[in-house]
């Protein structure tokens, strides 16, 4: 389905949250001095005007990023991710929000590469436009649920995974796990990021036991709702990761707790982070 725009949701609550962490993931990955490779399956635009008829319908933004900029008491936990938010602001105020293929393209080395994938034609247009000429970054028009698995191994050998799709069809709640273990059984040392909405009568809440019963290792999990369980809209997110690098599960145990405080709307939701599978 290509009807889902995420310009109307850029900078919300979920997107902290999933920035928060990759920005983690990939820091700690980046210590290591070997290249890497990080493949965005569902790369959307990659950069967005908070300042756009889109963005400024429901101003979701001001309830995610715009909060979290705001606050005086911001852990160093969400620095790499601030970091990437006010660069590409050029340091002034806040006009613009990167999309994970920004986030993931301002923190690479020389020798990294960076793939992504998309098929909205919109979307895919405004990342030729970002990367048409960066020899680093690989666009491919391509279904992941399809493609994706044949990208891997990445010839690096080492790098991670984002799959967060836009979950309009109910169906992709399956094919997310499907997708998951397709890709580990083709490359079972490299790490992923599944991201998965909270939303009533849908079945994110179920993904991270589904997943963790793959028999799959080192499987960590967090999550933070912003709103009761009773709320219609998107009551929060969470974010799967396998293979997490050593040290990021102490980083995003201290961070969930205060993006909970700093995101919730009077108090309400909750935060949770673990190790769903260990060692």
């Amino acid at each position: 389905m290509l009807s889902y725009q995420h310009e109307y949701h850029a900078g919300n609550h979920a997107d902290v949250l999933k920035h928060a962490v990759l920005a983690l993931v990939l820091r700690a990955l980046l210590r290591k001095e070997k290249p890497l490779r990080v493949l965005d399956a569902h790369a959307g635009s990659g950069l967005y005007d908070l300042g756009s008829r889109e963005a400024r319908r429901n101003a979701e933004f001001e309830g995610g990023i715009g909060r979290v900029l705001a606050a005086g008491d911001a852990p160093a936990e969400i620095a790499p991710c601030l970091e990437a938010v006010r660069g590409c602001n050029g340091g002034s105020a806040l006009r613009r929000y990167p999309g994970s293929p920004w986030l993931a393209r301002s923190l690479l080395r020389p020798a990294d590469h960076l793939v992504l994938m998309e098929l909205h034609p919109q979307a895919l247009a405004a990342l030729h436009r970002l990367f048409g000429h960066d020899p680093q970054v690989h666009l491919h028009a391509r279904d992941c649920f399809e493609g994706l698995p044949a990208l891997l191994p990445p010839p690096e050998r080492r790098g991670l995974v984002l799959i967060d799709p836009a979950y309009e069809d109910k169906d992709d709640y399956r094919r997310v796990v499907e997708l998951l273990a397709a890709c580990h059984r083709r490359w079972a040392t490299g790490v992923y990021l599944l991201w998965y909405p909270l939303l009533r009568h849908r079945p994110g809440a179920r993904l991270p036991a589904r997943i963790a019963a793959l028999g799959l290792r080192r499987v960590y999990q967090v999550a933070v709702e912003v709103e009761g369980e009773g709320h219609d809209g998107l009551r929060g997110s969470g974010v799967v990761a396998v293979n997490l690098p050593w040290g990021v599960d102490a980083e995003i145990a201290a961070l969930a707790p205060w993006l909970w405080r700093t995101l919730s709307i009077q108090g309400r939701g909750r935060w949770s982070a673990g190790w769903l599978v260990p060692e």
